[in-house]
Protein backbone atom coordinates (compact mmCIF):
# COMPACT_ATOMS: atom_id res chain seq x y z
CA UNK A 1 0.00 0.00 0.00
CA UNK A 2 1.35 3.42 -0.95
CA UNK A 3 0.77 6.69 0.90
CA UNK A 4 0.34 10.13 -0.65
CA UNK A 5 4.06 10.57 -1.34
CA UNK A 6 4.47 7.18 -3.07
CA UNK A 7 6.39 5.70 -0.16
CA UNK A 8 5.31 2.38 1.29
CA UNK A 9 2.94 2.61 4.26
CA UNK A 10 5.02 2.48 7.42
CA UNK A 11 4.34 0.05 10.22
CA UNK A 12 3.29 2.99 12.38
CA UNK A 13 0.74 4.08 9.81
CA UNK A 14 -0.62 0.55 9.50
CA UNK A 15 -0.95 0.24 13.26
CA UNK A 16 -2.59 3.67 13.52
CA UNK A 17 -5.02 2.79 10.73
CA UNK A 18 -5.86 -0.52 12.43
CA UNK A 19 -6.47 1.32 15.72
CA UNK A 20 -8.75 3.87 14.03
CA UNK A 21 -10.69 1.04 12.38
CA UNK A 22 -11.06 -0.78 15.71
CA UNK A 23 -12.17 2.41 17.48
CA UNK A 24 -14.62 3.13 14.67
CA UNK A 25 -16.16 -0.33 14.87
CA UNK A 26 -16.46 -0.14 18.67
CA UNK A 27 -17.90 3.40 18.68
CA UNK A 28 -20.27 2.88 15.73
CA UNK A 29 -23.19 1.45 17.75
CA UNK A 30 -23.29 4.63 19.88
CA UNK A 31 -26.27 6.78 18.86
CA UNK A 32 -26.78 4.56 15.83
CA UNK A 33 -30.05 4.00 14.04
CA UNK A 34 -30.28 3.22 10.33
CA UNK A 35 -28.91 6.16 8.40
CA UNK A 36 -27.60 7.84 11.54
CA UNK A 37 -24.12 6.93 12.77
CA UNK A 38 -22.35 10.08 14.03
CA UNK A 39 -19.32 8.28 15.49
CA UNK A 40 -18.35 7.09 11.99
CA UNK A 41 -18.11 10.73 10.97
CA UNK A 42 -16.01 11.51 14.04
CA UNK A 43 -13.49 8.88 12.96
CA UNK A 44 -13.57 10.08 9.33
CA UNK A 45 -12.58 13.62 10.27
CA UNK A 46 -9.92 12.56 12.78
CA UNK A 47 -8.29 10.19 10.29
CA UNK A 48 -8.52 12.84 7.56
CA UNK A 49 -6.59 15.30 9.71
CA UNK A 50 -4.06 12.78 11.01
CA UNK A 51 -3.41 10.80 7.85
CA UNK A 52 -5.09 12.35 4.79
CA UNK A 53 -7.95 11.58 2.40
CA UNK A 54 -6.81 8.20 1.11
CA UNK A 55 -6.26 6.77 4.58
CA UNK A 56 -9.59 8.18 5.67
CA UNK A 57 -11.30 6.54 2.71
CA UNK A 58 -9.59 3.21 3.43
CA UNK A 59 -10.54 3.47 7.11
CA UNK A 60 -14.19 4.16 6.23
CA UNK A 61 -14.31 1.21 3.83
CA UNK A 62 -12.79 -1.16 6.39
CA UNK A 63 -15.11 0.01 9.18
CA UNK A 64 -18.11 -0.26 6.86
CA UNK A 65 -17.24 -3.78 5.72
CA UNK A 66 -16.64 -4.98 9.28
CA UNK A 67 -19.92 -3.42 10.46
CA UNK A 68 -21.80 -5.00 7.56
CA UNK A 69 -20.32 -8.45 8.23
CA UNK A 70 -20.56 -8.48 12.03
CA UNK A 71 -23.52 -6.23 12.86
CA UNK A 72 -25.87 -6.88 9.94
CA UNK A 73 -25.67 -3.22 8.93
CA UNK A 74 -27.01 -2.49 5.42
CA UNK A 75 -24.76 -1.04 2.68
CA UNK A 76 -25.43 2.38 4.20
CA UNK A 77 -22.31 1.63 6.26
CA UNK A 78 -20.35 2.25 3.07
CA UNK A 79 -22.45 4.72 1.07
CA UNK A 80 -22.92 6.90 4.15
CA UNK A 81 -19.22 7.05 5.03
CA UNK A 82 -16.87 6.84 2.07
CA UNK A 83 -17.69 10.10 0.29
CA UNK A 84 -17.45 12.20 3.43
CA UNK A 85 -14.27 10.44 4.52
CA UNK A 86 -12.44 11.28 1.32
CA UNK A 87 -13.88 14.77 0.85
CA UNK A 88 -13.06 15.64 4.47
CA UNK A 89 -9.38 14.89 3.97
CA UNK A 90 -9.30 16.39 0.51
CA UNK A 91 -10.75 19.75 1.60
CA UNK A 92 -8.63 19.77 4.76
CA UNK A 93 -5.49 19.51 2.64
CA UNK A 94 -6.69 21.99 -0.02
CA UNK A 95 -7.76 24.68 2.47
CA UNK A 96 -4.45 24.91 4.32
CA UNK A 97 -5.25 22.44 7.11
CA UNK A 98 -8.34 24.14 8.53
CA UNK A 99 -10.59 22.02 10.72
CA UNK A 100 -13.71 23.70 9.34
CA UNK A 101 -12.75 22.41 5.87
CA UNK A 102 -12.57 18.84 7.18
CA UNK A 103 -15.97 19.35 8.85
CA UNK A 104 -17.47 20.79 5.65
CA UNK A 105 -16.07 17.96 3.52
CA UNK A 106 -17.58 15.37 5.83
CA UNK A 107 -20.99 17.05 5.87
CA UNK A 108 -21.14 17.63 2.10
CA UNK A 109 -19.68 14.23 1.26
CA UNK A 110 -22.01 12.36 3.58
CA UNK A 111 -25.06 14.60 3.88
CA UNK A 112 -25.43 15.25 0.19
CA UNK A 113 -23.35 12.87 -1.95
CA UNK A 114 -23.58 9.84 0.36
CA UNK A 115 -27.30 10.24 0.98
CA UNK A 116 -28.05 10.47 -2.74
CA UNK A 117 -25.75 7.51 -3.52
CA UNK A 118 -27.62 5.49 -0.89
CA UNK A 119 -30.96 5.88 -2.64
CA UNK A 120 -30.38 3.50 -5.59
CA UNK A 121 -28.54 1.02 -3.40
CA UNK A 122 -31.34 0.77 -0.88
CA UNK A 123 -34.25 1.11 -3.33
CA UNK A 124 -33.15 -1.15 -6.15
CA UNK A 125 -30.60 -3.53 -4.62
CA UNK A 126 -32.33 -4.07 -1.28
CA UNK A 127 -35.88 -3.51 -2.51
CA UNK A 128 -36.87 -0.64 -0.23
CA UNK A 129 -39.40 0.78 -2.64
CA UNK A 130 -40.94 3.20 -0.14
CA UNK A 131 -37.94 5.54 0.04
CA UNK A 132 -37.51 8.73 -1.96
CA UNK A 133 -34.42 10.27 -3.60
CA UNK A 134 -33.56 12.46 -0.59
CA UNK A 135 -34.81 10.01 2.05
CA UNK A 136 -31.45 9.72 3.83
CA UNK A 137 -30.35 13.35 3.43
CA UNK A 138 -31.76 14.70 6.73
CA UNK A 139 -30.39 11.89 8.91
CA UNK A 140 -27.03 11.70 7.11
CA UNK A 141 -26.63 15.48 7.33
CA UNK A 142 -27.47 15.68 11.04
CA UNK A 143 -25.31 12.67 11.92
CA UNK A 144 -22.34 13.96 9.94
CA UNK A 145 -22.67 17.45 11.44
CA UNK A 146 -22.69 15.95 14.94
CA UNK A 147 -19.84 13.49 14.46
CA UNK A 148 -17.66 15.92 12.52
CA UNK A 149 -18.38 18.62 15.10
CA UNK A 150 -17.27 16.36 17.95
CA UNK A 151 -14.12 15.58 15.94
CA UNK A 152 -13.35 19.28 15.50
CA UNK A 153 -13.65 19.89 19.26
CA UNK A 154 -11.42 16.86 19.88
CA UNK A 155 -8.81 18.10 17.38
CA UNK A 156 -8.88 21.63 18.83
CA UNK A 157 -8.24 20.15 22.28
CA UNK A 158 -5.28 18.18 20.92
CA UNK A 159 -3.96 21.29 19.20
CA UNK A 160 -4.27 23.43 22.35
CA UNK A 161 -2.34 20.84 24.31
CA UNK A 162 0.35 20.74 21.60
CA UNK A 163 -0.36 17.10 20.86
CA UNK A 164 -1.80 17.26 17.34
CA UNK A 165 1.38 18.20 15.49
CA UNK A 166 3.42 15.75 17.54
CA UNK A 167 0.99 12.90 16.82
CA UNK A 168 0.89 13.75 13.10
CA UNK A 169 4.69 13.88 13.04
CA UNK A 170 4.92 10.50 14.76
CA UNK A 171 2.63 9.03 12.12
CA UNK A 172 4.87 10.50 9.44
CA UNK A 173 1.78 12.15 8.02
CA UNK A 174 3.05 15.68 8.43
CA UNK A 175 2.00 17.86 5.50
Amino acid sequence: MQNHSNRPMSLRQMVALALFVAIGVVLSPLLRVEGYAPMQHFINVVVSVFMGPWYSLLCAVLIGLIRMMTMSIPPLALTGAIFGAFLSGFLYERVHHKFWAAWLGEVLGTGLIGSIASYPVMKFLLGRGEITFFFYTPSFTVASMMGAGIAVFFLIALQRNHLLDRMRFELNARR
